[in-house]
């Protein structure tokens, strides 16, 4: 349905003692993925929670084939396959690059109505964006 790309480089900080990425950075890189997704549909977390809508993500699944490394030049891929009604799924992969696959991941998030704590469906004006 939609994707997009954006490339961050490994820091220092995101790093253990040789050099590899934390596994739990993966997590935020993957954030920074569906933002990017986010903006291609034309509106934003922000927007998002402007109009009382908020979105916690309520699974995380996560592969990890290589490693990154420290300073390396990682793509990351963020899919939206179909749809959502109340929960959207995101599907992931992280390259360095040289091309190497070193993770693949997916998130679900639900619409929540923030005044009521319950779920909702998305926004049309959101889905508006995803559409082809």
């Amino acid at each position: 349905m939609i994707d997009a790309e954006v490339q961050l480089r490994v820091r220092y900080a995101e790093t253990d003692q040789m050099g590899v990425v934390y596994y739990g950075n993966y997590a935020t890189y993957c954030e920074v993925g569906r933002v990017e997704v986010m903006r291609k549909t034309g509106t934003s977390y922000k927007a998002l929670e402007e109009a009382g809508i908020m979105m916690p993500v309520i699974e995380y699944n996560v592969k990890y084939m290589k490693p990154a490394l420290y300073d390396d030049h990682l793509t990351i891929r963020t899919i939206v396959k179909s749809m959502p009604r109340a929960r959207i799924t995101f599907d992931y992969e992280i390259y360095n690059e040289n091309g190497d696959l070193l993770n693949e991941a997916s998130t679900t998030l639900v619409f929540i109505k923030k005044e009521t704590g319950k779920p909702c469906a998305a926004p049309d004006w959101f889905m508006d964006g995803l559409r082809p």
